[in-house]
């Protein structure tokens, strides 16, 4: 029972944590309001593009600080797995549906890639060239997350990492994945309609 209460207690700190959105934060210092900039989403792609790098950089690093200091946490209270499980899976859903903003929040990319550093440092910094790769060939961060949210997946499933971590790495990937789609679901129905393929990498 008690490993019970301290897994929803962790969790649901977990999710007051991952919920902090610093997107909206760092808007509101610039005196506006990231949702009704860009696409409107709270994540860093959006703060890149309505705030400007320098801001949109430091949003990306305290997004994944977020999960890392998850797993960090998890760690140090010497949780469980499923414990460290819970914890994460709970930053992720505060990260996209943050409870300090209507329920509103970013897609989870750099979040999830905070919790997969805190996990698995090195494997998780092997996938980050493929993203800038990819974004150099297409200019388009849909893809380049994409491509890195699949690499990081196959590099764990490859390294032999036990069967519950490669199922837990893709669970996060599939909240990420069909967070993007279900907002941008109207806009990539159009495209797609429309035969135009490479807006559809464009719904960011």
């Amino acid at each position: 029972m008690n490993d019970v209460i301290t897994i929803v207690l962790f969790s649901t700190i977990a999710y007051l944590v991952g919920g902090v959105p610093f997107a909206y934060i760092a808007g509101k210092r610039n005196g506006v309001d990231i949702r009704q900039c860009g696409n409107g989403n709270v994540g860093t792609v959006n703060a890149f593009r309505s705030l400007g790098w320098k801001t949109g950089f430091l949003v990306l690093l305290l997004d994944g600080f977020k999960g890392t200091m998850v797993i960090v946490a998890g760690r140090l209270l010497d949780l469980s797995d499923a414990g460290m499980f819970a914890g994460a899976l709970f930053a992720t859903i505060g990260h996209n549906w943050s409870p300090y903003i209507g329920f509103d929040g970013g897609k989870g990319v750099a979040i999830v890639f905070g919790i997969s550093v805190g996990m698995m440092p090195v494997l998780s910094w092997a996938a980050a060239p493929i993203v800038f790769a990819t974004y150099w060939f297409t200019r388009s961060w849909v893809w380049a997350f994409g491509s890195g949210i699949t690499a990081l997946n196959v590099i764990i499933w490859l390294s032999g990492a036990p069967g519950e971590i490669v199922a837990f790495c893709a669970a996060l990937s599939v909240i990420v994945v069909a967070t993007h789609f279900g907002r941008e679901a109207a806009g990539i129905r159009k495209a797609i309609a429309a035969r135009e393929w490479r807006k559809v990498g464009q719904l960011e």
